[in-house]
């Protein structure tokens, strides 16, 4: 029997494991891949995220298979500024970067630090039974039995959809494409992130190694049947460089989604058991704060664990100190998200107005908050 077991080896459940680790507790990760290996798309670990990676050791490893990324810029279609933030303060202010990065390799990072030995590849969760302790059953027949579990198996959670209320998935009514591509970028693109919004879409890009460059394009999803779209007709309005990424990207490695987050839930515990990332607050992709915020939980449990509770002892107050912020996180995502994609013109240039004149004291307020820990 297990005491402690974390469904899903993203990186929040790797995150996790390495903070229990870090103070004592023995873990085993059950994931449903075959291996832990560089697949997927491109992540941007922001500030807040690189600081507990910092805390854990490993910040130098992730920046040096990473990008380091001092600029957010929101441009219109032709790649001309509306919003642009700057992050070298907080570079200074925390001695570390907004990193981007692909997923699977920052996922290796986790994975080689916290040792294979501790997670079992090839286990896809179907079923798990309340009790004490509580049985767990995978695709592939075999069970165990677990005193405690952690769910870190995302949005579509087996653990949350079988031992917690109902929940919500809502469609953000937006298809997604992501690819990665070797471009030789101009290199006024190298160090930030760049997102273009036009008429109903969008498409961002980073640079997240010194060859590859990850993308992602964004457009309302009605009426549109994805398989069938070519994206450089979608997005010929845009500026050539959007063009060029896109041309320079192999079709069979594009990744194509429905944007969904989850309605907040009430409850993300229930005595031994606890969610966390996106199996407790899956938000949409517009702040880039995703994996951040699950990073952030394991960060919160670890802390509570110092200050003398049980890891099964912390769940109610590790609720209780992580709600209202990821709240606002998946609330401020999904408002982003919507005045991104707006169809009508007059609206379109009202909102870059707006945007071009927006304080950039209440920018700054806004990344105190995201990137503050406390």
């Amino acid at each position: 029997m297990d005491t402690l077991s974390i469904i899903g080896a993203g990186i929040g459940g790797l995150t996790t494991a390495l903070v229990l680790k870090e103070r004592g507790i023995d873990v085993t990760i059950y994931e449903s891949a075959e291996a832990i290996k560089p697949v997927g798309g491109g992540i941007m670990m922001a500030n807040n995220a690189m600081q507990i990676f910092k805390k854990l050791g490993i910040h130098n490893k992730i920046e040096s298979a990473g990008n380091k990324i001092s600029f957010l810029n929101i441009t219109d279609s032709q790649l001309n500024s509306i919003s642009k933030v700057d992050l070298t303060e907080y570079e200074k202010e925390y001695g570390v970067s907004n990193i981007a990065i692909h997923r699977g390799e920052l996922q290796k990072i986790l994975a080689d630090e916290l040792g294979y030995d501790k997670i079992k590849l090839s286990k896809k969760l179907s079923g798990i039974e309340k009790g004490s302790p509580f049985k767990l059953t995978f695709e592939d027949q075999t069970t165990i039995e677990s005193k405690i579990v952690i769910g870190a198996d995302g949005i579509k959670s087996v653990v949350r959809n079988q031992l917690f209320e109902k929940s919500i998935l809502r469609d953000a009514n937006q298809i997604c494409w992501r690819g990665i591509c070797e471009i030789d970028l101009p290199s006024k693109y190298h160090n930030e992130l760049n997102e273009a919004w036009g008429k109903g879409k969008r498409f961002g890009f980073v640079k997240i190694s010194d060859s590859k460059v990850y993308w992602f394009a964004l457009t309302n999803s009605k009426n549109i049947n994805a398989k069938e779209v070519v994206l450089t007709e979608m997005f010929s309005d845009f500026h050539p460089d959007i063009l060029e990424i896109i041309a320079a990207t192999n079709k069979e490695q594009i990744i194509i989604n429905s944007i969904f987050d989850l309605k907040p839930i009430k409850k993300w515990y229930d005595e031994n058991i606890c969610l966390i990332g996106d199996a407790a607050h899956a938000t949409t992709p517009n702040l880039g704060q995703g994996a951040c915020q699950a990073v952030e939980d394991a960060y919160a449990l670890g802390k509570l664990i110092d200050s003398g509770l049980t890891i099964e002892g912390c769940f109610e107050e590790y609720q209780n100190v992580r709600q209202k912020k990821v709240n606002t996180v998946v609330s401020t995502s999904w408002k982003i998200g919507k005045m991104a994609h707006l169809e009508n013109s007059f609206a379109i240039w009202t909102r870059n107005i707006m945007m071009r004149n927006f304080p950039k004291s209440a920018n700054k307020k806004q990344m105190d908050k995201l990137f503050n820990l406390d």
